[in-house]
């Protein structure tokens, strides 16, 4: 587990805030007062784990960060904001952001959801070449090809298809999904899940009706005659 963490907020308090409970971790933590900074950071430092990234920054906010950070890595992003809306929320998903917490927040939830993030990225368990009608997704390499094109994924993305292959035919409550792609700490609701098999599914092409809704309850993954 890579335990270097990149802090970016305009604020010093909430930096040092989120710095203390994560050093208390042994966590290493750099920090930007904003956005530009924060690429600077990320692009001149070596094997960052994780960003934690603050919305309304000067220069450059999270949104844009988070774009720019997304062309060139698959990094897991946290993104703090203070206006809790769904707009916002549906857009950090839109640009690839694994995590969105509203301030105020409890620093040891926002440990918790670093610890979590970071477990599921270094998880190495099981298969790691996983194919199933025409979809090949290597863990290691943290690669998806649908019919032998690579297609780019973020990290929750990527983990929610991962379970949705290694539990094919099987009927997946939200709830479920949740507590497997999420972790058990996190406080989410369907709409994250739904948000993220839209985005899967137009990703995947036609190979994304292959994630099958089951009305009421979640979803399942079954290729062919499998219904």
């Amino acid at each position: 587990m890579d335990k270097k963490i990149l802090v970016a907020d305009d604020e010093a308090r909430m930096r040092k805030l989120v710095k203390d409970f994560l050093v208390k971790e042994d966590f290493t933590v750099l920090e930007a007062g904003d956005g530009e900074e924060a690429l600077d950071v990320f692009f001149s430092e070596k094997n960052i784990g994780l960003v934690i990234l603050d919305v309304m920054m000067p220069k450059l906010d999270g949104w844009q960060v988070c774009k720019e950070i997304r062309e060139y890595s698959k990094v897991p992003i946290i993104m703090l904001t203070a206006k809790d809306t769904e707009a916002d929320e549906l857009q950090s998903f839109e640009l690839g952001v694994d995590e969105y917490i509203s301030k105020p927040f409890s620093p040891k939830i926002l440990v918790a959801r670093v610890q979590a993030l970071l477990r599921r990225a270094s998880a190495g368990s099981g298969d790691e070449l996983l194919s199933v009608g025409g979809i090949t997704i290597d863990k290691i390499a943290h690669d998806v090809k649908v019919d032998g094109s690579s297609i780019e994924l973020s990290f929750k993305e990527f983990e929610l298809l991962t379970y949705f292959i290694e539990n094919q035919g099987i009927a997946l409550s939200r709830e479920k999904i949740l507590n497997a792609v999420w972790n058990y700490d996190y406080f989410g609701d369907a709409r994250t899940i739904d948000t993220h098999v839209k985005k899967l599914r137009a990703k995947m092409g036609d190979k994304g009706g292959y994630i099958k809704t089951i009305w009421g309850m979640g979803y399942k993954f079954s290729v062919d005659g499998d219904n």
